[in-house]
């Protein structure tokens, strides 16, 4: 079985003076990301590896993250293909980046894609669940998905099970 978390990256600054790619984190998204890591770590869902985008504001995500999870730190990739990714290039990156050992993967990313590929994934759960994340999709929210499968090329349309589906007021 295997176990993909998808995090949205934390609440992020905008400014006209900066690119996109480089905007910050703001004070809600500061708290927000270290609360989703302690979730994760106290229940268990401590990833093996984490791919993240190379954003600042999913670089910053993945900071405050690891600050809460336990030792050894999860390996990460960050790769640039998963900047405003579309769901087919984050699920492509996923079946090229996670290794054999990787039972469990969390990706830092970004909406849609991320959102889109939650809702391709999933094909059971929790119905208040699934439609409380097909409705919205928001900042550091977080969606656990289990596959009965062992390899990651394995995971394809509705093969998931949406296991939780968690967002920062939630957690406080």
């Amino acid at each position: 079985m295997l176990t993909l978390l998808l995090f949205r990256h934390a609440k992020s600054d905008w400014s006209a003076d900066l690119a996109d790619h480089e905007r910050p984190l703001n004070k809600r998204g500061v708290k927000a990301a270290p609360l989703v890591a302690r979730h994760i770590a106290s229940s268990g869902q401590t990833p093996d590896r984490i791919l993240c985008s190379d954003a600042a504001r999913t670089r910053a995500t993945l900071s405050l993250a690891l600050t809460e999870l336990p030792n050894p730190a999860p390996a990460v990739d960050i790769d640039e293909r998963l900047y405003l990714a579309a769901a087919e290039t984050i699920l492509d990156v996923i079946r090229e980046r996670a290794g054999k050992t990787d039972n469990r993967l969390m990706v830092i990313g970004h909406n849609p894609g991320l959102h889109a590929l939650a809702l391709t994934l999933i094909g059971n759960g929790d119905k208040k669940s699934i439609g409380t994340m097909a409705t919205k999709f928001p900042t550091a929210a977080l969606a656990i998905i289990t596959f009965d499968t062992d390899t990651w090329t394995g995971i394809g349309p509705a093969s998931g099970t949406l296991v939780a589906f968690l967002v920062p007021r939630d957690l406080d």
